[in-house]
Order: C-alpha cells, then sequence, then structure tokens
C-alpha cells in the first residue's frame, strides 16, 4: 500500500509556553483520534511530528496512525526556522520511498508548518534549498498563530499561507477539524489513484488566507537581519525554582494604551499572561549562540507566583543577573549560582533584566 506521509512541523518558541502549546497537543491528539476512525486514512495515512525552537528535534518519528500515540510537546527557546526546515528536509530524503519496478513510492508528502513568530535566524538559504529540491515534491501549508506573523517570508515556502485566528478554544477546534477534513479529503484522493492535494474549506472567521498585499518582504533580506532577533509581541523571562531547581518560564503579552499625554501618542508595556513550569529539554532546544537581550521591568506589569513550588514571589533576581522564586525565608539561595543572601525591592525607576528571545 502506498504511503501518504503527513509530517506536522510546529513552533514550540517560549512564546507558544502556555495555553497555544496546550491547544496543540490537544489538537493532534483529536486529529489522530479522528483519523483511526477514517478507513481511507487508515490505509495511506503515516503522521510525524518534527518540532523547533532554537534547535530541532523529531518528537514522533514517520508511523502508521494506528501505532501513534500523541506527544506531550516541549518548550525551547529562539525560532530558528532555518534548522527546522533543515530538519524537516533531512527526515524527508530519510523517510522517502521512491517507486522502482517493484514497488511504488510514497504519495506526496504533505507538511503542515505551525508557527506564531518571527525568525530569530536567517532563513535565506533554508528557503532556497527548500524551492530547489522539494518545492515540487512536497505539498506544504504553513499556518500563522500569531498576528505579527512574517507572511511573505512564509509565501516563499509555499503559495498556501494561512491565517489562523486563535481568539479561543473553540476557535482551536474548529482549526484542527479543518486539519483533519483536509488530510482525510487527500487520503480519499490517493486511494482514489488520483494524488490530488486537497484542502478542506476554509470559513473565513477561523481561517482564512494570508493578506500579503502590505507584508514588507522578508525573505529577500540582507543575510543576518533576524540573527539575534526577539518576538517583539511577546516577553519571555526565564527563571528557576529555589526549592525544586527546576526551570520556568514567565510570559508577558504586548499591550498598548493610550498616555493621556498627547492625542494618538500611545505606551507600549507587557501585561503577565502566567508563570509556566518546563523541564530541562527547554535548555536542549534552546540557541547557544542566542544574544542577550535586555528590558526594564517598568515596562513588564505583573508579578507571579512560583509555578513549581509555590513560592509567593516567582521575580527576584540573583547578583549573577539570574531569576529565581524566593518565599518568605529570611536567606534564600539563588538556585544557578548558589549565592546565599537578602533581597529588597526594586528601586522605583525598575532594574534591566535578560530576555528570551521568545
Amino acid at each position: 500500500m502506498r504511503r501518504l506521509p503527513i509530517y506536522f512541523l510546529i513552533d514550540i518558541s517560549e512564546s507558544m509556553v502556555g495555553e497555544p502549546i496546550q491547544q496543540v497537543e490537544e489538537g493532534l491528539a483529536t486529529i489522530i483520534k479522528e483519523l483511526k476512525t477514517d478507513p481511507y486514512s487508515i490505509e495511506t495515512v503515516w503522521v510525524s511530528i518534527l518540532v523547533f525552537a532554537g534547535q530541532p528535534k523529531t518528537l514522533v518519528p514517520l508511523q502508521e496512525i494506528i501505532n501513534f500515540y500523541p506527544p506531550k510537546f516541549p518548550i525551547g527557546s529562539g525560532t530558528s526556522l532555518s534548522k527546522g526546515l533543515g530538519h524537516l528536509m533531512y527526515e524527508l530524503r530519510k523517510n522517502q520511498v521512491t517507486t522502482t519496478m517493484e514497488r511504488k513510492g510514497d504519495w506526496k508528502p504533505i507538511v503542515f508548518l505551525f508557527t506564531d513568530g518571527v525568525p530569530t535566524d536567517d532563513t535565506s538559504q533554508a528557503i532556497k534549498e527548500w524551492k530547489q529540491n522539494w518545492q515540487r515534491t512536497a505539498n506544504m501549508v504553513a499556518v500563522s498563530f500569531g498576528e505579527e506573523t512574517d507572511m511573505q517570508m512564509l509565501s516563499e515556502l509555499t503559495e498556501n499561507v494561512l491565517h489562523f485566528k486563535n481568539t479561543d478554544s473553540s476557535s482551536y477546534k474548529t482549526f484542527f477539524k479543518w486539519v483533519t477534513d483536509s488530510i482525510k479529503t487527500s487520503s480519499v484522493s490517493v486511494e482514489n489513484n488520483t494524488g490530488s492535494f486537497d484542502l478542506a474549506k476554509l470559513d473565513g472567521d477561523t481561517l482564512s488566507p494570508a493578506d500579503l498585499k502590505n507584508e514588507p518582504g522578508a525573505a529577500s533580506s540582507p543575510k543576518g537581519i533576524y540573527a539575534n532577533f526577539f518576538d517583539s509581541n511577546f516577553v519571555v523571562l526565564s527563571g528557576k525554582c529555589q526549592n525544586t531547581k527546576r526551570p520556568y518560564l514567565m510570559k508577558y503579552r504586548k499591550t498598548t494604551a493610550d498616555s493621556g499625554i498627547y492625542a494618538g501618542l500611545e505606551t507600549r508595556g507587557y501585561k503577565l499572561v502566567g508563570a509556566f513550569q518546563v523541564d530541562n529539554t527547554y535548555y536542549e532546544l534552546s540557541d547557544n549562540n542566542e544574544g542577550s537581550f535586555q528590558i526594564n521591568t517598568s515596562e513588564l506589569m505583573g508579578s507571579p507566583t512560583c509555578p513549581s513550588c509555590g513560592n509567593q514571589y516567582g521575580f527576584a533576581m540573583c547578583s549573577c543577573g539570574k531569576i529565581h522564586c524566593i518565599g518568605n525565608e529570611e536567606e534564600s539561595t539563588c538556585p544557578w549560582c548558589n549565592t546565599k543572601g537578602k533581597y529588597g525591592v526594586g528601586g522605583a525607576g525598575g532594574f534591566n533584566v535578560d530576555r528570551a528571545q521568545g
């Protein structure tokens, strides 16, 4: 039986932490559950899950859906789309079954790329390689999960660039039903030997074609324009629990308000979304070469409790420059450098703190 390989290439950068990555986990579990009840999909569909942050990883190797078990998604620092694409092309080459005299090879693979921000590296070479070697032999659908995703760059990869308006949990359900229906439709096509790539109908409210009219060019930008860049939609800070030594992330979302001084003048800040516990794979999937970016705490609104041990303050900065949690203890120990000390309240003007790339 000829296979229809489906690859999910998923952005697991820090801005995806919290509800977005949870919804993706649940959505993929729903997709597989539905495909397992579809006779055409059972016969043809094979699925692989690839993820990327600062580094890429194969989360689930290509396998029959009947054997597929939905994975738990990690989080990493950075959005290295070039490494993600490079890893995708490596997996495509490794898994490809070609047609011979004795057997028929795979149908055209389908790739669903999900991303919610801008690349933190230069994508030009990876895009060039994709266009030269895979654009004609694989189908790609690029889906933007964010309002400021670089649509023009995604359009260099594929003509199928979609904007997902991820407003609430019901919109996620609608979106993943569309993905499921698109896979089912394609599996019916290949079973009928048409080999066509057919996407399900878009509803326009939840998912629509990206509007590229006013998008600035990006893929052809000078080399290095994305090097050491960060996602301006979010500020993510990395901390570590003083008691459990487990890492956690504090996520802030960009917000604007009228300055109250001049008409039309807005002030920008970042409002706390929450603090989220992550595991040590966060460091494995982070870009070791990422630059150092800072933000002043005066721009941040809200301070969380520790998501690991429940300490009252999840935002204390040691003299080593790292963040950790503190409770009511008289003397605290930094879990990063083991320095012991007492903590006081920061100055009225705030202080600078290292931010992750998001």
